[in-house]
């Protein structure tokens, strides 16, 4: 791995190679360890590393971009000079900005030394537990333990210098009967490694396996649904990109009001609804930086049910005489004190949907989305979770989602299968539409 100075050092380099006015050099480097089991068994243990150089050169309103992978001398002048012949031939764009000079970026608490450098030692205890305690119930544990090591390191013409560490982990496990009959999924990821309870991934997903047992047949419909912590985390990530001034004042999100203009200020969720994201917030540290160079900070951009912010590109916000703002780097969904035993205790019937799994968009306007329940769906029945069911197909947008939110528990940090991080609470909803049934573990 390069440290944060051999990546600026190497940014300041290839800068010098540039001929052009306008010249960006980006230095990314990651380290994956991870290992992999299935089968009650260890398959897989690797150790990847990963190094982009990355110009974007300008002039005149014209740009090129270029990466290479090989970061030895005569690779980064070919990649500087590439970037450059782009630039050469590109017509000029008029929604082009010059990169902001100098900045002071503060640090974001994403880096702990024994994760960044975790291997198998620290993995296979983990896997261990998993295995052991799956073993001990005659059930089959597959999964994964994992860890990575970032450094980006950035420079460009008008003077800025910036470079950032960061490391995160995690383990996901499923669990399944020896004959496929049934599943439970559980996940835990974490900034620090030492933090993560592999002990409690196994017996939730172990739980989850053990009670989806004949499942019963309902019919598609809307239920009033109990969502788990990651189950809501899946589908509320999606609003992230959703807050774009642009996309609103055009017309073409759930935040652009019919006849022109937006719903900014308007209150369109319940009280209880809020939703912000922070860079700093240790759960879930975010870049110190926007991709456009600004320092990263705090914003909310759901305040107690009301739209409070959209998110302005330097771009856009020149043309709307408004200050740029930051886009999510992080999103959290605030919860409450509530337990999600005392969500399911609420319900008179319903669902309880601990999994998520292929979620694809239907309609980017409304945020539509379709996706299947997966390791575990249950009835409710006045408070308690009677029998399983066997799982469905469903349509709903996260907007509608929030929108029909009758209460909230403690939020989580978690990491779904569709890669979604993000902190969430569990949830009760109403009026939630499974379409069709999908017969399948």
């Amino acid at each position: 791995m390069l440290t944060r100075a051999d990546a600026l050092q190497l940014a300041e380099k290839t800068l010098k190679l540039s001929k052009f006015p306008e010249c960006r050099v980006t230095i990314d480097t990651s380290e994956q360890a991870y290992t992999r089991f299935a089968n009650n068994g260890i398959t897989t243990a690797a150790l990847g590393l990963r190094f982009t150089a990355t110009i974007d050169a300008a002039r005149e309103g014209s740009t090129g971009s270029a990466s290479t992978d090989d970061l030895d001398d005569a690779s980064l002048e070919a990649a500087v000079r590439r970037a450059e012949e782009i630039a050469s031939i590109a017509p000029p764009s008029a929604e082009w900005m010059p990169d902001p000079g100098a900045l002071e970026f503060s640090e974001t608490r994403d880096f702990d030394e024994k994760t960044a450098t975790a291997r198998s030692p620290e993995m296979i205890p983990h896997i261990k537990t998993v295995i052991d305690a799956a073993r001990s119930k005659g059930l089959v544990a597959a999964g994964l333990v994992e860890r990575t090591h970032r450094v980006t390191a950035i420079a460009n013409k008008r003077g800025l210098r910036a470079s950032h560490r960061g490391a995160d982990s995690g383990v996901t496990a499923t669990i399944r009967a020896a004959d496929g009959s049934s599943s439970g999924w559980a996940g835990h990821p974490a900034t620090r490694f030492s933090e993560i309870d592999s002990a409690k991934v196994a017996a939730d997903a172990i739980e989850k396996c053990l009670r989806w047992k004949a499942p019963r047949r309902l019919d598609p419909g809307n239920y009033t649904v109990v969502l788990d912590a990651t189950a809501t985390g899946d589908l509320v990530r999606l609003m992230s990109n959703a807050f774009n001034a642009r996309g609103a004042d055009e017309g073409r999100t759930f935040l652009s009001k019919r006849g022109g203009g937006t719903l900014l200020g308007e209150k369109l969720f319940p009280e209880f609804i809020t939703l912000r994201s922070d860079p700093f917030d240790p759960r879930l540290p975010s870049s110190p930086w926007t991709n456009e160079l600004l320092p990263a900070r705090p914003m909310t951009w759901i305040d107690k049910g009301v739209i409070a912010n959209l998110s302005y590109n330097r771009y856009w916000a020149s043309k709307s005489g408004k200050a740029p703002t930051p886009a999510p780097g992080n999103t959290i969904l605030e919860g409450s004190d509530t337990s999600q035993p005392d969500l399911i205790a609420s319900v008179k019937r319903g669902l309880l949907v601990t999994h998520f799994f292929y979620i694809r968009a239907v309609n980017p306007q409304t945020l539509q989305q379709t996706g299947l329940t997966r390791d575990g769906l249950f009835l409710i029945e006045d408070g308690k979770i009677t029998e399983a069911v066997v799982n469905f197909r469903f349509n709903e947008s996260p907007v509608r989602l929030l929108q029909n939110t009758r209460k909230v528990g403690r939020s989580i940090r978690i990491r779904g299968l569709e890669g979604g991080i993000m902190v969430a609470p569990p949830l009760v909803a109403d009026d939630f539409p499974f379409t069709s049934i999908s017969d399948a573990v």
